[in-house]
């Protein structure tokens, strides 16, 4: 069925709306490995990802639905494998918004999306969530002389890498392809265009000061 307006993607009629539908279109992986990478914990050979990454991206449900949220520490403080079993992950100093621990309180699944500068492949974990503040756990993340104010502990259900297909495609590590920062909108324009109690020329004036300043 054509949409109203007549634009032919929103054709709805040959929407992939069953398993049998979207098997019809993605035959079931011939390669082995490719089902047989996942493990229910962190395996020693996935471990060195973990540590090696500066970078992960947390999601997390909420009432509010879907919801994923960008984590960034040096290597190896990025999160902590405690065990096998287990991931720390430190809730650094941030807008105080805590939509992802809000999420946690409602829905205690996660998944964490791990990528190395330089490296093609990332590394995926779920699990579930619950949110600490334990003393003795809050101290094991100082830095610079400042403590998280919670850190999630998670329970590793699920770890499998992810090939590098869509690193390559996007030339993400590719210094070519690395845009200047003036080339998008500033944070300053998008927060003023938002709200008129912002005068953006001002935010940006003070943001990068700012954020060093606030950084932990």
């Amino acid at each position: 069925m054509m949409s109203s307006d007549g634009a032919p993607w929103l054709d709805r009629g040959h929407d992939l709306d069953s398993l049998d539908k979207l098997r019809g279109v993605y035959p079931a992986p011939d390669a082995p490995a490719t089902l047989e990478k996942e493990c229910d914990h962190v395996h020693p050979l996935y471990r060195p990802f973990i540590e090696a990454a500066p970078f992960c991206v947390l999601a997390t449900r909420g009432p509010r639905g879907l919801d994923t949220s960008p984590r960034g520490d040096p290597a190896g403080r990025l999160v902590e494998v405690a065990d096998a079993n287990t991931l720390l992950l430190p809730d650094r100093r941030g807008n105080n918004r805590i939509d992802s621990l809000r999420n946690v309180l409602h829905d205690p699944a996660v998944a964490l999306l791990f990528l190395i500068p330089g490296i093609g492949e990332a590394l995926r974990v779920n699990g579930l969530a619950r949110i600490g503040a334990a003393p003795a756990l809050l101290q094991r993340f100082e830095f610079e002389g400042k403590l998280p104010r919670s850190v999630l502990v998670i329970e590793v259900k699920l770890v499998f890498f992810q090939c590098a297909r869509a690193i390559k495609r996007s030339g993400l590590w590719d210094p070519a392809a690395r845009i200047e920062r003036s080339a998008l909108p500033s944070t300053g324009s998008i927060l003023q265009a938002l709200s008129p109690r912002v005068d953006g020329p001002a935010y940006d004036a003070a943001l990068e000061e700012r954020q060093r300043q606030t950084m932990y």
